[in-house]
């Protein structure tokens, strides 16, 4: 049995199923990809719901105490 088996969105009532997603976080003036995050993700409108270890994991990460696998460089535009 999964983390999320049985469990339905709170907004539309759609199943939710595990995936692994890509989250983007905005620190400051510094942004942060963290990857293969796993989340719950309703079928029908996409709400992304985390576990609690997972959240904590992801702010040690944005906040420094975990070593980035790799950096990128991206470009930025005004519009």
């Amino acid at each position: 049995m999964g983390f999320w088996e049985d469990e339905r969105c709170e907004y539309c009532g759609g199943a939710i199923v595990e995936r692994r997603v890509t989250l983007h976080r905005k620190v400051g003036d510094r942004h942060a990809l963290i990857e293969n995050v796993p989340a719950g993700v309703c079928r029908e409108c996409g709400t992304h719901y985390y576990a609690a270890n997972v959240l904590k994991i992801v702010q040690e990460s944005i906040r420094g105490r975990r070593k980035a696998d790799r950096e990128v460089c991206m470009p930025v535009y005004s519009f």
